[in-house]
């Protein structure tokens, strides 16, 4: 939940869809701070002491959106605000009278004159809140084409906001994505046509390669003479279609010249009047290239993966095949160790050469060791193996070290708890919380000898456990003969937040 719909929810009676419609309209409203190139809060009434409200109900600033294309008028955070006071008084006819009201005289913020305006934000049949649009003055002078077709096109907006059309119902909430007004806008006739493209408009269309004059050519014609692919310039014109009809605001880039130009079309009707539609652009050739770049890099990551998976598995089978041809005990059990060893390793690469990822869900690859130790070792019958709570994401740079430490725990569980065809279980759990990773093995067998110390052992097996969680996990594992029941628990603590890694990285 965001602080937003947080503070929403603690402070008014506003519905799921209330909020989510104030959640969405928040998600778009850049573009319209930066087309009325004023700064724009979202205020919420709310209940407050007689006292200090007075005569008139209370509004409460819950959001704040600054333009980048002007002044602001507010140097300091305004989220947070409570207006009180004759101030209200706009706030208050826009809420109750379900109108935009502009005061005729600027407001003077000390030596700073602003001019504010309150749009009602309509849902269904109510208004839910109000947008206050403060422009700050101190800098007037005549506008240009570009800054009328900006205050126009953001007149008709805040009609829209009014009106509960805008943003759309349906609308995915996508704050900061897509183009902005400033990478290039366009304004479209009802037919489709171009009346007004701004510079960065202009030179967005040269780099598709249209030359000559966009003026009162349909956007749709301008790009299927140069996209590369004609399906580009037919979903284009099909968006601005349906965006002159007040469908949807939709995204498509075209590629064309060398240049690949988003597009995002958005409907202007308020009021119900149809009067045409805004098309947003923006260079995004960069962005694709380095996308691809990390795209081909990802696919030769995963492919390396799966290559490591192949050649582990493949050394696992000539381990296996070479214990079986070893006539010494001793030597038969060390290769066999080995083998699992590898196949515990090859687990972890295959599940990063599915994965783009620089974590990996570790509770799959858990599921797969006990099963597969379980299988080689020959314990399927007589030792039944779980696991119990959920190990999560865990970095890709501890999983090596993690599974073989589990590898040879459950290893040694199986191995030595349960001699002489005994039958039992193992557990593996897994506590995650607060940035650590607390793991326990515990099984119901013959227990550790009285005698064992973990930390002393001369078996290979301990000595990697110990050796990994020190270096390469930065944890601590404690063995513990549980008594009188019987059996044994052995738990492994371990950090797993950034710090973590990068201690692990620096060492």
């Amino acid at each position: 939940m965001s602080a937003l719909t947080e503070t929403l929810a603690a402070r008014t009676s506003l519905t799921d869809a209330q909020v989510e419609h104030i959640a969405r309209l928040v998600g778009e409203w850049q573009l319209l701070a930066d087309l009325a190139f004023a700064d724009l809060l979202l205020w919420v009434p709310v209940a407050v002491p007689a006292a200090e409200a007075g005569s008139v109900p209370a509004f409460l600033c819950v959001a704040q959106c600054r333009p980048t294309t002007g002044p602001t008028a507010y140097q300091h955070d305004q989220v947070g605000m409570l207006q009180v006071g004759s101030r209200v008084a706009p706030l208050r006819i826009a809420y109750s009278e379900a109108r935009i009201f502009r005061e005729v005289d600027p407001d003077w913020d000390g030596d700073l004159p602003i001019r504010r305006e309150a749009i009602p934000v309509r849902f269904g049949d109510e208004i839910v809140a109000v947008v206050g649009r403060d422009a700050n003055l101190a800098s007037v002078r005549t506008p240009s084409q570009l800054e009328l077709v900006y205050l126009q096109s953001a007149a008709d907006l805040a009609g829209m906001v009014a009106d509960g059309t805008f943003p759309p119902p349906e609308a995915p909430i996508e704050e900061g994505s897509g183009p902005r007004a400033g990478d290039g806008l366009v304004r479209l006739e009802p037919d489709g046509t171009i009346i007004y493209a701004s510079p960065n408009a202009l030179s967005a269309f040269s780099r598709l390669g249209v030359s000559g004059s966009v003026l009162s050519e349909p956007v749709a014609a301008l790009t299927s003479t140069v996209a590369d692919d004609p399906f580009d310039a037919s979903d284009l014109a099909a968006a601005v279609s349906a965006a002159v009809d007040g469908g949807q605001p939709a995204t498509i880039e075209v590629e064309g010249g060398g240049a690949i130009i988003s597009f995002r079309a958005l409907p202007l009707r308020p009021r119900g009047e149809t009067l045409g539609a805004l098309l947003l652009m923006q260079d995004v050739t960069e962005l694709r290239r380095r996308d691809r770049q990390i795209m081909s890099k990802d696919a030769t990551i995963r492919e390396i993966h799966h290559r490591v998976k192949n050649n582990l598995q493949t050394v696992a089978a000539l381990l296996r095949l070479q214990a079986r041809r070893v006539s010494v005990p001793a030597a038969r059990t060390a290769l066999e160790e080995s083998m699992r060893r590898v196949q515990s390793i090859a687990l972890v690469h295959e599940t990063l050469s599915v994965s783009i990822d620089e974590s990996v869900e570790f509770d799959e690859i858990v599921d797969r060791l006990l099963g597969m130790l379980s299988d080689v070792m020959g314990s399927v019958d007589r030792v039944e193996t779980e696991r119990q709570g959920s190990f999560g994401e865990v970095p890709a740079e501890f999983a090596t070290a993690l599974v073989l430490v589990l590898t040879e725990l459950i290893q040694n569980a199986i191995e030595h708890g349960f001699p002489d065809e005994r039958t039992g279980t193992v557990v593996v759990e897994a506590d995650r919380g607060r940035g650590r990773l607390t793991v326990t093995v515990r099984d119901d067998g013959v227990g550790i000898p009285p005698e064992f110390t973990g930390a002393k052992s001369d078996r290979l097996g301990l000595q990697i456990v110990h050796t990994l969680v020190s270096t390469e996990l930065s944890g601590e594992v404690t063995f513990e003969r549980v008594a009188p029941e019987g059996g044994s628990r052995v738990a492994l603590s371990m950090p797993l937040g950034a710090q973590s890694a990068r201690r692990n990285r620096a060492g």
